[in-house]
């Protein structure tokens, strides 16, 4: 193949990956104790590349990060990382991704991903993980973000937080058809089905 036809090739996929559906994954540094999250990862990876769904995500290279980022770049996918700078200066970030931007903190690395993503997955993490989904999530009942957002329950990782989650219906500190906006599940095709048929919750009137 001549270079014109591989420039002809290169502006063919931009093209195609700047209209595609983008979903931002939030997810552990770590791999955690069991290769269930890992495969869960590398899995979700694959499913958003064969279903021609772009990743964003937090751009480093390790733990699930690396995992979920590497599976869809193999599948033939497309990857955005968004890494604060004092992380890329620790050497966290993903350099052979499709695209790395470095950002000045935290918080303007959850605002970029809120702005590039149409939808909203959590796979096992940390603390991190949770504070990155539940954001997204309180700012949809405010009226801050319409966009769907779903935890991956992969080997009953979220099963607790489920509970504490009706919890709070149970309790009045959370309406049940604002509840009814976030899934857990432990199926892609559920997963995926609940965000391409989203809308948004009703915002609260006080």
């Amino acid at each position: 193949m001549n270079w014109r036809g591989k420039i002809a090739i290169t502006l063919k996929l931009r093209k195609e990956f700047s209209f595609m559906k983008k979903i931002a994954v939030f997810c552990g540094a770590a791999e955690g104790e069991s290769p269930r999250y890992t495969a869960a990862a590398q899995q979700l990876g694959k499913y958003l590349a064969n279903h021609q769904m772009g990743l964003v995500y937090g751009g480093g290279k390790y733990g699930l990060m690396g995992q979920i980022a590497t599976a869809v770049l193999e599948s033939g996918g497309y990857v955005e990382g968004i890494i604060p700078q004092n992380l890329a200066d620790r050497g966290a970030s993903y350099s052979a991704i499709s695209k790395l931007e470095v950002v000045e903190n935290m918080p303007v690395r959850k605002q970029r991903m809120m702005e590039l993503a149409d939808g909203f997955v959590a796979l096992p993490g940390g603390p991190g993980t949770l504070e990155e989904i539940a954001e997204v999530y309180s700012w949809s009942l405010i009226g801050e973000n319409a966009k769907p957002c779903a935890l991956y329950n992969v080997a009953h990782y979220y099963d607790a937080l489920q509970e504490f989650y009706d919890r709070m219906v149970k309790n009045g500190f959370l309406a049940k058809p604002a509840r009814e906006k976030l899934l857990f599940s432990d199926s892609l095709d559920e997963i995926f089905q609940f965000i391409n048929s989203y809308t948004p919750p009703a915002i609260r009137q006080y």
